[in-house]
């Protein structure tokens, strides 16, 4: 069956101020919506018409005749999972014990995990996404370029930063820092995180069933 957008986890004006409700109805309704259709138009009567999401992401990858497919599989996914590494009254405070205990070991202090992820967030050039993982049993940060997810690169994402300018730009102009830093500072869902690194593999809540396209 046709591939749906996903409902949002909480209301598009949850997240103020960090993200507006108008940039959460152009980010939500164009942008992701737009991908959601792109792909079922790419995917209908192919292939991949009968698989799940991920399968679509995995088999598409790196492929140069496969590369909108991918990038709207990916894009679906990534936003899924961007959404829900959100929630309002999120950020440090909602930390729990066993990634804080990670955090520690692997970055040093939470200070240190949260200027480090700033600092590759804002170095990054172009669209693109910053991710927690967990790579060889160990938590670090990756960026990835333009709709490429770290399910595709082995490693296990557990928090999705949406670096495009959709995300951003109409709240924070050119200040992707000042976007990064409330993002980690207001709004990180470290259950959604911790669900992630215990889970079996990494999926958004929205895609624990098997979602076919």
């Amino acid at each position: 069956m046709p591939f749906v957008l996903q409902p949002l986890p909480y209301a598009k004006n949850a997240l103020e101020p960090v993200i507006s409700a108008r940039t959460m109805e152009f980010h939500y309704e164009k942008h992701h919506r737009g991908y959601v259709d792109k792909l079922n138009k790419l995917t209908a009567k192919t292939p991949f018409a009968q698989a799940a999401l991920e399968d679509v992401i995995v088999r598409t990858w790196g492929k140069p005749d496969h590369t909108k497919i991918f990038n709207n599989a990916a894009q679906v996914w990534n936003h899924d999972f961007f959404w829900h590494s959100m929630m309002p009254g999120g950020g440090e405070g909602t930390l729990g014990k066993t990634l804080q205990k990670r955090i520690q070991t692997d970055f040093g202090a939470y200070d240190t995990f949260e200027d480090n992820f700033t600092e590759a967030a804002v170095a990054h050039f172009g669209s693109g996404y910053a991710w927690l993982i967990e790579e060889s049993g160990r938590l670090s940060i990756l960026t990835t370029q333009d709709a490429v997810p770290p399910i595709v690169l082995g490693a296990r994402p557990l928090l999705a930063c949406d670096l495009w300018e959709h995300a951003y730009y109409l709240d924070h102009q050119n200040e992707r820092e000042k976007f990064v830093r409330g993002y980690l500072e207001k709004l990180v869902n470290w259950d959604f995180a911790e669900e992630q690194l215990t889970a079996t593999h990494a999926k958004p809540p929205s895609q624990t069933q098997e979602v076919r396209i």
